[in-house]
């Protein structure tokens, strides 16, 4: 028995050294033949020599197949499709992987910057042969304001009153009275537990007051969903607001704005700035994993490689009105009567439908597609997301970072066709993201734009492991599970959220938590977390309304048990059966908040 192990270890050692090795370098040529002496230019046509490889049967695939991305920048067009016929096995694998610093990158370089009065001018390049327009910008590595009114956001404006039949906002006359004449401003909306980017239609200033009118589609958006809504209270917290995209406002150093119709980009520099190199995001998504539920994209791993900019263009286009997490509404309505159903714990009183927004790679109707040692950074918009249709998969030991909106999203959150207060249950449960590990991350100054987003968001999941990640610098919750607003049993189950750090959220919005579920969720379990240190802006429409724990309409069926949290502020709203709540505050033993966090130290993230 001895000797057979060993030969088979053996055999399985020399399998694994006849994995095939192919090389890209931004220096090479798609013509080359794909060594290191002769790499491919485009991850495109490594996957393609790779896929020839599979599709011939050739031996040197028996170990697997690694597409090697030399240090650099590899820039994409589009979104770089890994599909089917690019799947490994267990025993042979697709791997990409970075042997250096290899970023693939969906920006484009701005150059040739002119003096001009206090600003820097450039012209702005065409991308796919369009002109470029873009919402980021990144001036010497670090992300520029778009020009805003405010430098503060404790000094934002508050809205007036709130004309839904009229589709008017009213504002103070003084807070427009500067973009009255602009081209294309925006309103940024803070509104309970999400924003709204509104595109100004038109301003008609009143006296002290100015009545706001806004572009469709988001007009009737806004106006009709109940929501989040515009607060406008007794109180002195009526919602704030900032303006942008503007010239009139590029006012403050590191502000900047670009002219769409002249296409010319200003930058406002700081003192004794020189702009040594900017780039713009150009690509929504990097990267596309996608198969059918009969042929997964399977058995794909992609190692130490870092993806960097990508856009989200939906509201300059469209506008953008969330309902929850920066999953925005199609359609929205309140109810009248309000109406009863039986999967439902209290009355429903309105309907929507919603819509997904973009990621800077997507997996989807995929098995065991793994992210081990990445870099999720300078991203518009969600960072990673496994939209539906996946089983296993590991993302370990990455960081995400400077992304304006969800670090990582799993699962569905209602079919676009699929009214969201509905229990999602599949007939075809291959449908649903499951046993999905999401372990040992960094998660750090991610929702920076969409303050509605999250750190790490699951929404309809089961066996999802979320465990051991370090998450900080969110402007709403850390961590959000489940979805859904109804206690009716569900494809949600057998999900963990374990020893994972959550501090200093809450850095825009309230109705907030540490962690925060939804929905029915039997045998799921919510252990050992340490959650501290939320952020107190005086903006918020109910400075009280924050947690450290917070089980929200239909959560039912979960234990939630030993999580050190620095005062027992807690909430259990519109709970369904069978929660049980077990030794959660400052009482738990130290050596839970000790074990939080990283199992595992990542110094070379740790220090960025």
């Amino acid at each position: 028995m001895k000797k057979i192990f060993l030969t088979g270890a053996l055999l399985l050692s020399f399998c694994w050294a006849q994995a095939a090795d192919i090389f890209v370098s931004p220096k090479g040529s798609d013509l080359n033949d794909g060594t290191k002496a002769s790499p491919k230019a485009t991850l495109t046509a490594a996957l393609r020599q790779a896929r020839e490889l599979r599709r011939l049967n050739d031996p040197s695939v028996a170990g697997g197949v690694n597409i090697i991305l030399e240090s650099g920048n590899h820039y994409v067009h589009e979104a770089l499709f890994v599909r089917p016929e690019d799947s490994g096995t267990a025993d042979s694998p697709t791997i990409i992987k970075s042997a250096g610093d290899a970023v693939i990158n969906g920006g484009v370089e701005i150059s040739s910057w002119k003096k001009q009065g206090k600003f820097y001018v450039a012209d702005v390049p065409t991308f796919n042969g369009r002109p470029l327009d873009f919402r980021q910008l990144y001036i010497n590595g670090k992300k520029a304001v778009r020009a805003r009114d405010v430098a503060d956001f404790e000094d934002m404006h508050r809205i007036i009153n709130n004309d839904p039949t009229n589709e008017i906002l009213w504002v103070p006359a003084k807070a427009v009275r500067k973009i009255a004449k602009a081209k294309y401003p925006e309103m940024v909306l803070h509104q309970m537990w999400c924003i709204a980017n509104l595109r100004i239609k038109s301003i008609d200033i009143q006296g002290d007051s100015a009545a706001v009118r806004f572009h469709q589609p988001e007009s009737r958006i806004q106006f009709e969903h109940p929501w989040p809504r515009p607060m406008v209270t007794d109180n002195g917290h009526n919602s704030a607001f900032y303006l942008t995209n503007a010239m009139e406002l590029l006012d403050e150093p590191g502000e900047w704005y670009h002219d769409i119709d002249a296409r010319k980009v200003y930058y406002y520099p700081y003192k004794g700035e020189t702009i040594t190199h900017a780039t713009a995001p150009a690509v929504e998504t990097l990267v596309n994993v996608e198969g059918t539920l009969d042929n997964p994209v399977s058995n794909v791993r992609f190692e130490n490689v870092a993806f960097e900019y990508s856009t989200f263009m939906r509201p300059s286009l469209m506008g953008n009105v969330p309902l929850q997490a920066g999953m925005y509404l199609t359609d929205g309505y309140k109810l009248r009567p309000q109406m009863i159903r039986p999967d439902r714990n209290h009355k429903l009183d309105n309907q929507g439908w919603l819509g997904r927004p973009s990621s800077a790679v997507v997996v989807s109707a995929a098995n065991n597609i793994d992210f081990i040692g990445c870099r999720f950074e300078n991203l518009a918009s969600s960072g990673l997301d496994y939209e539906w249709g996946t089983d296993g998969g590991i993302i370990e030991d990455c960081l995400f970072t400077n992304i304006g909106g969800n670090a990582i999203v799993a699962g569905s959150f209602s079919p676009a066709a699929h009214e969201t207060h509905i229990p999602y249950n599949p007939a075809d449960q291959r449908e649903v993201c499951s046993n999905l590990r999401i372990y040992n991350n960094i998660v750090r100054d991610v929702t920076n734009e969409d303050w509605g987003t999250v750190g790490i968001l699951a929404g309809y999941v089961k066996g999802i492991h979320i465990e051991h990640n370090d998450i900080s610098d969110v402007s709403y919750s850390g961590i959000s599970l489940g979805w859904g607003w109804t206690s009716s049993i569900n494809c949600m189950h057998n999900n963990e959220v374990h020893r994972n750090h959550i501090y200093n959220y809450g850095k825009h919005m309230y109705d907030v938590a540490g962690i925060y579920t939804l929905g029915a969720q039997p045998k799921t379990f919510i252990t050992e977390n340490s959650v501290h240190s939320i952020f107190t802006p005086t903006y918020v429409h109910d400075p009280n309304h924050w947690f450290y724990l917070y089980t929200d309409e239909g959560s039912a069926f979960m234990t939630v048990k030993d999580n050190w949290t620095e005062a027992e502020k807690f909430l259990q709203n519109a709970n369904g059966p069978c929660n049980n709540w077990t030794n959660n505050g400052p009482m738990v033993n130290d050596s839970i908040r000790a074990n939080a966090g990283l199992k595992k130290p990542l110094p070379h993230f740790q220090k960025n």
